[in-house]
């Protein structure tokens, strides 16, 4: 984890910046010792974004699956994926 002051983001954005993009994980940042913002890269923000997406997506799969919804085997996914797709 890596914590910052709001002084040096204040004094040293090249700093922060450099940082949230070589370490690629937020930045804390404190203002008057107490936790107040995190800062990351754009990319990073984007990377957990879509990983959010897709844990929701898991999760709702696997909702549909214990509530009983028809469910298909992998052979079966192979077998309509390559007629659908001629291989």
């Amino acid at each position: 984890m890596i914590i910052k002051s709001s002084t040096t983001l204040r004094n040293d954005y090249t700093q922060i910046s450099n940082l949230a993009h070589e370490k690629q994980e937020p930045i804390y940042i404190t203002k008057n010792g107490e936790g107040d913002l995190v800062i990351m890269s754009i990319d990073a923000f984007e990377r957990r974004e879509e990983l959010i997406r897709l844990k929701a997506q898991l999760d709702a799969a696997e909702q549909s699956r214990l509530s009983g919804e028809p469910t298909v085997s992998i052979d079966e996914a192979r077998k309509r994926l390559a007629k659908k797709y001629d291989v």
